[in-house]
């Protein structure tokens, strides 16, 4: 299960909030503003007996599609865990995060193959008020563990008897009052949300993995590297981790300014869309990944693309950015920033 740490971009983005209305009179439209949850692809148990013979990583707003091909090393089958880790939502923050699906179960929507036909995964949800695991309590009230979507829990429909049981165990966290003065109650649990399955790898013989969802994008009325913006005191620290999380050049500073010149309001209309790929669960195997490729589709030909491409090499160009690599071994995840009209 990735850490609950992988949803501190929205803390980040309240930080990001604070400092515009500091810096200029922002919008009222920044609220809505949402944050990108750290999502990857399949993981495996760590092994000597499986190689991964290539990885095609396709990365585009809407969609996230990887096509793996996995060796068995040895004279035998062997079957290992495959798991898909969905990051925990803490309900408290719920509304800051760019959940890509209603469904309160599969919220990515996401799809396994082997060999072409469909793999589905075992989905294991829960919920849990610090080690307290509550996910009994909420079946037996029959409320979702992860009220999304049309399933959201409205607290004052609840019957008084189990609002109280939920404010006395914790589930239920005051937030505020309403405008005819009655209390406010916000879920304050955290959903943990695990997909797991048995593969087999027979011997000699590769086996083909695909597997698809729909990312968690983290996006913004505007962009803080617009000139006006970035060179605010107030934002300093914010452009600075936007530098180093996206490697941030000269170049697209100078593009940025092109477009959008020195103006306090955004009149070029320029907008973010962060994606986050958890990339480094790649190094579970037998070696490196023999070939390794990486096309990032910011879905229009006039949008600027920032990452950290570490060792990938550029391949191509045009309206898909494509990287390779050849025995690759990730040492870092993937942070992606899409800036343009939307």
């Amino acid at each position: 299960m990735v850490d609950k740490a992988l949803i501190s971009p929205s803390l980040r983005l309240r930080t990001f909030a604070v400092a515009l209305s500091i810096a200029m009179t922002w919008p009222a439209r920044a609220n809505d503003s949402a944050a990108e949850l750290s999502i990857g692809g399949l993981q495996f148990v760590r092994t000597n007996d499986v190689a991964m013979a290539s990885e095609d990583l396709h990365i585009a707003l809407d969609r996230i599609s990887v096509r793996y091909q996995f060796t068995n090393l040895t004279s035998k089958p062997v079957t290992l865990t495959v798991a898909f880790p969905l990051p925990d939502i803490d309900l408290s923050d719920a509304e800051t995060i760019a959940l890509p699906s209603n469904d309160p179960v599969n919220f990515v929507d996401f799809e396994t193959k082997v060999d072409g036909s469909p793999a589905p995964l075992t989905i294991d949800q829960r919920a849990m008020v610090g080690n307290k695991d509550v996910s009994a309590l909420l079946r037996e009230l029959r409320l979702p563990l992860l009220p999304v979507g049309g399933r959201e829990i409205r607290a004052a429909d609840l019957p008084a008897a189990t609002r109280t049981r939920l404010v006395d165990d914790g589930l239920l966290m005051p937030a505020g009052m309403s405008d005819n003065g009655r209390q406010q109650y916000a879920p304050g649990w955290v959903t943990k949300t695990s997909a797991v399955r048995q593969q087999v790898f027979p011997p000699a013989r590769t086996v083909t993995v695909e597997h698809q969802y729909r990312p968690s994008v983290g996006s913004s009325p505007d962009t803080i590297l617009r000139s006006s913006l970035r060179r605010s005191s107030a934002l300093s620290q914010e452009v600075a981790r936007y530098r180093k999380e996206y490697c941030i050049q000269d170049a697209l500073l100078a593009e940025i300014d092109k477009r959008a010149g020195d103006s306090q309001a955004n009149t070029a209309k320029l907008q973010e869309r962060r994606i986050s790929y958890v990339l480094k669960t790649g190094a579970n195997w037998a070696g490196p990944i023999r070939s390794f490729k990486l096309t990032i589709d910011p879905g229009g030909s006039d949008r600027l693309v920032s990452f950290c491409p570490g060792r990938l090499k550029p391949s191509s160009s045009g309206n898909t950015l494509e990287y390779t690599a050849n025995d690759f071994k990730p040492d870092a995840d993937l942070k992606i920033l899409v800036i343009g009209k939307f």
